[in-house]
């Protein structure tokens, strides 16, 4: 003798769509991009605090004043050069979809 629940899973069919889930998704070229600009301007935001940190405690050292000083700058460079890629990526991938 079939049970209730026997003829429920038995007969009933749900559509993945109905409970939220789409299926696999591919990734595409924007969002690995995406992801890679992320990463690349949190190091660069980390880089900035810890040589703000050495910046503060170089305690008059002008050799280390100098490298946190050094490091700054780069990062900046660094978000700047990020930042531009970012849009030309975005540009070229608009413009070709």
């Amino acid at each position: 003798m079939k049970t209730v629940l026997y003829y429920l899973a038995e007969n009933i069919k749900i559509n993945s769509g109905d409970i939220g889930y789409d299926g696999p998704h591919d990734l595409n070229i924007q969002q690995i991009l995406g992801v890679v600009y992320m990463i690349a301007g949190m190091v660069a935001v980390l880089i900035i605090v810890i040589a703000g940190f050495m910046f503060v405690t170089a305690n008059g050292d002008a050799g280390r004043i100098q490298k946190a000083k050094m490091a700054i700058l780069g990062s900046v460079i660094g978000l700047i050069v990020i930042v531009f890629a970012f849009i030309i990526t975005q540009f070229v991938i608009f413009k070709v979809a």
